[in-house]
């Protein structure tokens, strides 16, 4: 129970005194730390029946496995299907028909000892590449539409919510890029109107539904901050440090709102050296856990191309310095 307590006293901006949380939104290296097959995505669809199942519980158990090993305070379910390009699906997803089955059986595993988290979806993002101008068309010459898809998303996140806290999951995160590296896509006024209310009326269903809300964002959001931290989401995940996002100083500006989650650098967990993701998580852990509410994890998901080595040494990282000192 210490590993899910401290990650809700995080998002509740309560101060925990033994550990800093361990979280990152996706994790695709399951199979790397596991004995037991983790199967999703294609694999998954090529499956029978029969197969599946299995693989739900075998899932299940992998997941399980690496928490306890590489001291997880909370996990992603696999998410819906996208695709990265055209005809090119992301590795870690599952069939909506299965993500309940799947959420309902990891929750059963480790609920009680490690945060199950779900992509709810439910707040608008940046259109994909492929809309991407025809969307900023009708956002100009006819917002009433975009009012519509804004709405439409929010409904089918609200629905997904529902569905998931039946199998008792607990907390929700909606994955709503507003911004790219430079600054942000929607301006402060559009901004105002399509995505501000949905965020915070997005957050108070969470709440009601007893459960907790974390917003994903990448990208250069600092014109947003005021606007996000007064939503009522619990916790804001990415700070971007590709965008220049600086943890730090927004830890210290709005640690009395919001948790923080992350930001160890993706790009650098790829290419860098060992020694390298050591000190910055390092640095990270010890100045982030004095300057308030934080959880600790890289600033986006943990692809398949990350070399093992370099995940080790944020694992090392975490273990010699996320316990808190009691005065």
């Amino acid at each position: 129970m210490r590993k899910k307590q401290e990650f809700i006293n995080a998002l509740l901006l309560r101060k925990n005194e033994t550990c800093i949380p361990f979280w990152e939104l996706e994790f695709h290296k399951w199979n790397d730390f596991s004995k037991t097959k983790f199967i999703v995505g294609e694999d998954f669809v090529k499956l029978s029946a029969n197969e599946k199942e299995k693989a739900l519980y075998t899932n299940a158990e992998a997941m399980a496995e690496v928490s306890e090993k590489l001291g997880f305070s909370a996990v992603t379910i696999p998410g819906g299907y996208w695709e990265l390009s055209p005809g090119h699906p992301a590795y870690l997803w599952l069939p909506n028909e299965y993500r309940y089955q799947q959420a309902k059986l990891i929750q059963e595993l480790i609920g009680d000892d490690v945060m199950v988290i779900a992509n709810s979806g439910g707040v608008m993002a940046i259109p994909d590449a492929s809309e991407y101008v025809d969307f900023s068309m009708k956002m100009l010459m006819y917002p009433e539409e975009i009012d519509r898809i804004a709405a439409k998303i929010f409904e089918n996140g609200c629905e997904q919510i529902r569905k998931f806290r039946e199998v008792g999951i607990e907390t929700f995160y909606t994955a709503s890029d507003l911004a790219d590296s430079h600054s942000p896509y929607f301006d402060m006024e559009q901004m105002e109107r399509f995505i501000y209310p949905y965020l915070s009326r997005w957050a108070e269903t969470i709440k009601n539904a007893g459960a907790y809300s974390i917003m994903h964002c990448d990208g250069n959001i600092n014109p947003y901050m005021d606007h996000i931290a007064s939503s009522g989401i619990n916790g804001l995940q990415a700070i971007d440090p590709t965008a220049k996002m600086d943890l730090y100083s927004l830890q210290e500006a709005y640690s009395q709102k919001l948790c923080l989650c992350g930001n160890v650098d993706l790009g650098l967990l790829i290419t860098g050296k060992p020694e390298q993701i050591y000190e910055e998580a390092k640095s990270m852990i010890t100045k982030c856990k004095t300057l308030g509410s934080y959880v600790f994890g890289c600033s986006n998901a943990v692809q398949e191309e990350v070399p093992i080595e370099n995940y080790l040494a944020i694992i090392q990282a975490y273990s010699e310095f996320s316990k808190i000192k009691i005065d």
